[in-house]
């Protein structure tokens, strides 16, 4: 008989929840501090609040006044600026919403039919799968309960962008005045405000995910094996939602901010963020809902698949055996112990050390990872201490190996200390303040090609210690403890996800304040503290992305293990033709993905291109301040451009797991599955360094901090323009195709996973039932038929004259 965990199951089910509930406090509570920086044209204005601690910038007055301008008129533009920009997020959202909820309602039937079918809709209970000797609940019940999972995933998800979205607009005005104090009030609201999102976030979902649990266990009982198989449909939620809101802001933003720069910046020449670019409130919009509510989701959805796939696992191990409810939610309780670490590494940035100059912002972001990931280590070692048994057991592809309690947590750590290493990887090739970006910098003094050049090979070699970091995590992490140590090195890489939500969130909301600061017409003073806090954003946002995508590979392995197992396969055998079609196939998605994507991003931008070109000429006094532009119609055209856009790419992703393992079964959507995940990280790795290395060097020459960057400015220098151009092209490979790529990988092993008795049962269209042959027959020609013609479907203009 294996030894019981330490912790007593009493315990477990208070401190899960406890920690949840302290972690949803904690980001009310920053907000709450958020709240109290007033935008309004009053004497609050200057201030913010009523407490005179002189602490981060609360109860003092501004330290400079605006030069020559009218303080109240400068705060009523603020607030002005930021209604519209929250207004634009909240509509592109509820239109994006809609449809996204036909197709949760559309998705949750097919769960149902499909595995309700594996047993011919039985409500009699069933042999269970890996232990013919007990009985387990009807397929039945698995797909309503799975269904269940799939909506309440789904519908965690896109609340998590929603909320994430509206704080960052609450929060973009607050932090441009409190520029006017320094750059460290501006900072500290920025990161506050990041901070609610990330807490917010963590804790609803692990909150949610464990009272499905709980809810689910009253009608389950003994049968954990069922249980948790039907749990899969939560992370299969979160994913599905993450996708649509990635690829959907994604192409939002991109199609926007390429418009605004092509046009404002390179043949008008004027600022970016300037009030006179019709494009420029779309692009502050699309900031948030593609890196804000788009990022929220796909971390959540991350979250939510490694604890599902370390659950399944977990599950048919000694674990489930045994009904040891306290190791069971071993994945919880990191999650839980991750909230309370993060909030202690919070305030190391808002309360025990102040940020007094510029030089000071980057090192305080990243001392937030360095701190959280050594303090996490500690709580690690605590939770495997009192969580698990001293040995156990772990499924193995059929077998079951013994692990001892220290090997698990070496795996979780592995894992911790993998996206530490991604993350300052990803920083080093990102940032300007080292050479890779700065000799890109410097190639632009030939023109825009050889930027063009230097980036795509700083991106590919940018790949290289990554793709070692997660190769040595999966080898630890499988070799201690089989596909259940790969789940939980993931959960320990997501273990911090508060933390490094706060931080990524942090850069679309200083970005936000720089273009409210240009738009109200603030002094260059203000400007240059918001844009010395955008510049640290952008590192940060490529850390958050390498973190994103590092998980998401893990996340996939794990589930990819736990399909083939549910689904009977004991060994993938590469030389099998099935498998290698697969493989080709799979490595081949990626592409085609990115493709479209980035062919959406292209054709949105031609429309906006042509719109703010059409205004600047035929609006009289644009260009000389004294005519106001036409934000609406871009924003119209970013909205009904992403909205149309993002289907297309959705469908590929969603039915490519149904379609391959109906028509040709388990072994060949194997294949799919690791060729998808192999290809994906790569591209996914390399596509989000070289945008944000193109970004950083157009910083990096705007910014002029140095005597190489000065030889390369002004603003409106040929090399300037060079380095725009590669950021234009940087900005769909960053924002839209490399980081939705990471929920292509991860959704399609979700799915595959969710499906998998449907699949061992037709799969290989072995005896399908009627209506489901005529279903599938029609979804292959219809899936064909759409894809291919979205695809190659393009207005059919040139970028002829494109610069006249």
């Amino acid at each position: 008989m294996v030894a019981a965990a330490f912790l007593p199951e009493l315990w477990t089910e208070i401190l899960v929840p406890v920690c949840a509930v302290i972690g949803i406090a904690f980001s009310l509570f920053q907000w709450f501090i958020v709240s109290r920086v007033k935008v309004s044209a009053d004497q609050g204005a200057s201030s913010s609040g009523g407490s005179n601690n002189g602490k981060n910038g609360y109860g003092d007055y501004l330290i400079e006044e605006e030069e020559g301008l009218n303080e109240q008129s400068v705060v009523a533009k603020c607030a002005e600026i930021q209604t519209a920009i929250s207004e634009g997020a909240t509509s592109f959202l509820f239109t994006e919403y809609k449809y996204v909820g036909v197709f949760m309602v559309f998705f949750a039937a097919i769960i149902f039919v499909f595995l309700g079918s594996v047993e011919g809709f039985s409500t009699k209970n069933k042999p269970c799968t890996y232990d013919n000797t007990k009985t387990c609940k009807p397929a039945l019940a698995t797909a309503a309960f799975s269904t269940v999972a799939f909506v309440l995933g789904a519908v965690t998800s896109v609340l998590s962008g929603f909320l994430g979205m509206k704080i960052a607009t609450y929060a973009n005005a607050r932090t441009t005045l409190e520029a006017r104090k320094g750059v460290g009030k501006a900072f500290i609201v920025a990161f506050r405000s990041g901070a609610v999102m990330g807490f917010l976030l963590a804790a609803s979902g692990l909150l949610v995910l464990y009272i499905t649990i709980n809810v689910f266990k009253i009608y389950y009982g003994d049968d954990w094996e069922g249980l948790f198989e039907a749990i899969t449909g939560y992370g299969l939620g979160g994913s599905s939602m993450a996708l649509f809101g990635r690829v959907g802001g994604g192409i939002y933003t991109k199609a926007a901010d390429v418009g605004a720069d092509l046009v404002g910046k390179i043949e008008r020449n004027i600022p970016e963020d300037d009030p006179r670019n019709p494009a420029v409130i779309a692009d502050n919009v699309g900031d948030n809902v593609g890196d804000i509510a788009g990022m929220g989701s796909d971390l959540f959805g991350s979250y939510a698949e490694a604890s599902c796939a370390a659950l399944v696992v977990a599950s048919i191990s000694s674990f489930g055996i045994n009904h040891d409810f306290t190791a069971m939610c071993y994945p919880l309780l990191i999650s839980s112990m991750g909230i309370l670490v993060c909030l202690i590494t919070t305030l190391f940035a808002t309360d025990f050390f102040e940020i007094k100059a510029v030089k000071e912002i980057e090192p305080a972001l990243k001392n937030q990872l360095i701190i959280s990931t050594v303090i996490m280590t500690v709580g690690i070692a605590v939770v495997s201490w009192v969580g698990l048994p001293s040995s156990f057991t772990i499924f193995n592809f059929g077998a079951q190996k013994v692990v001892k309690n220290w090997q698990l947590f070496l795996c979780v750590c592995v894992g911790l200390w993998a996206g530490l290493i991604i993350g300052f990887v990803t920083e080093y090739y990102t940032s300007n303040a080292y050479s890779p970006v700065q000799d890109v910098a410097d190639s632009c003094r030939t023109g825009a090609a050889t930027n063009v050049i230097f980036g795509l090979a700083l991106g590919y070699k940018s790949v290289i210690i990554p793709i070692f970091a997660i190769a040595a995590s999966i080898f630890v992490s499988f070799s201690f403890a089989a596909m259940y140590g790969v789940a939980v090195a993931a959960l320990g890489m997501l273990s911090t996800i508060a933390t490094g939500l706060a931080i990524d969130a942090y850069g679309p909301i200083s970005d936000n304040a720089g273009g409210i600061a240009e738009m109200a017409g603030m002094s260059h003073r203000i400007r240059e503290r918001t844009d010395a806090l955008d510049a640290a954003g952008n590192t940060t946002a490529a850390i958050g992305k390498g973190f994103a995508i590092g998980s998401a590979a893990l996340v996939s392995l794990a589930l990819f293990g736990a399909f083939v197992s549910r689904a009977g396969v004991h060994t993938v055998d590469v030389l099998t033709p099935k498998v290698i079609i697969g493989l080709l196939v799979g490595a081949m998605l990626p592409y085609w993905f990115s493709a479209m994507t980035m062919k959406s991003v292209g054709s949105a931008a031609l429309k906006m291109v042509e719109e703010v070109r059409r205004q600047f000429n035929t609006i009289p006094g644009l260009m000389e301040g004294t005519a106001k532009p036409d934000y609406a119609t871009c924003v119209k055209i970013s909205t009904d451009a992403s909205i149309k856009e993002m289907i297309p790419p959705g469908c590929l992703v969603m039915l490519t797991p149904l379609i391959v393992g109906f028509f040709f079964g388990v072994e060949t959507l194997s294949g799919v599955l690791a060729g998808s995940l192999v290809s994906g990280v790569q591209i996914a790795i390399s596509a989000s360094n070289t945008g944000g290395a193109w970004d950083n060097a157009k910083k990096y020459i705007e910014a002029g901090v140095s005597e190489h960057a000065k030889s390369l400015g002004p603003k409106g220098s040929e090399p300037h323009k060079a380095a725009v151009i590669g950021d234009t092209i940087g900005d769909p490979l960053k924002d839209t195709s490399g980081p939705s790529l990471n929920i292509l990988i991860k959704l399609m092993a979700v799915e595959s996973l969710v499906f998998a008795p449907f699949f061992a049962t037709h799969g290989d269209f072995r005896n399908p039932p009627k209506y489901l042959r005529l279903v599938f027959s029609r979804y292959f020609c219809f899936f064909v038929f759409v894809l291919l013609e979205t695809n190659e479907r393009v207005d059919n203009r040139s970028f002829v004259g494109f610069g006249e």
